[in-house]
């Protein structure tokens, strides 16, 4: 038997423990960002303060976050996720849009209650974020523009259609990322009846497939 043999097994379980210290340090940096953000708010937070609450330095920090918007991000990540799983699973005959409606209201209703994993608080700290910071909303569209394109497969697949040669599966994928933003819009301009994000962007999905073709005043008068 070759010497190397033991020296081929054994590094096996010490990278796995530098992956999981990794990943402790990691959801301790997420875990005194969001502390932080609910006491202080997110513009006061600096990334020197998350970085102490959990003894290290800044220079580790960005070796897990290239900004203080990203902290906020690994929770919608895990949203966005979810949701395309919900998506996925919904009922073949289901017509697109109302698919995208059920999917994205359940994983909302979810987070708010604290199903599957999430932790509602902190959902509710991103939704004040998203509502008062301009740094967190943009970083948040920017993310969806970029994961508008795995919507779009998936819409495509439902729809058994090639997003290469047809456009609609794109077009739904964008009002989706805008049904998001225009809920988040409507609650911070007080438009809506109810604070619960969920039932905003039901309200958002179920005006989109009312139609959007509205009448213009002048229209509307003459009849």
């Amino acid at each position: 038997m070759e010497a190397t043999t033991v020296h081929d097994i054994c590094p096996a379980p010490m990278a796995g423990r530098r992956e999981r210290k990794k990943q402790r340090t990691r959801e301790a940096l997420v875990d005194a960002a969001f502390r932080l953000f609910q006491e202080k708010g997110f513009d006061a937070t600096t990334v020197e303060e998350i970085a102490d609450e959990v003894d290290v330095s800044s220079r580790t920090f960005f070796r897990y976050f290239a900004s203080k918007e990203d902290v906020v991000l690994t929770f919608q990540e895990e949203q966005f996720t979810t949701m395309l799983e919900a998506l996925s699973s919904r009922p073949a005959a289901e017509p697109v849009l109302t698919a995208l409606r059920n999917a994205a209201v359940s994983v909302i209703r979810a987070c708010e209650n604290g199903q599957y994993g999430f932790d509602p608080e902190r959902f509710g700290c991103i939704q004040q974020m998203m509502e008062s910071s301009p740094a967190v909303f943009g970083r948040s569209l920017e993310h969806g523009q970029k994961k508008q394109s795995e919507i779009t497969r998936i819409i495509a697949e439902r729809m058994g259609v090639d997003p290469a040669a047809d456009l609609r599966p794109h077009v739904m994928a964008g009002l989706a990322n805008c049904a998001f933003h225009s809920a988040f819009e409507v609650l911070a301009a007080g438009v809506a009846k109810t604070d619960r994000f969920s039932e905003v962007v039901d309200e958002v999905f179920a005006v989109m497939e009312d139609g959007l073709a509205y009448r213009s005043e002048e229209e509307t008068a003459a009849g």
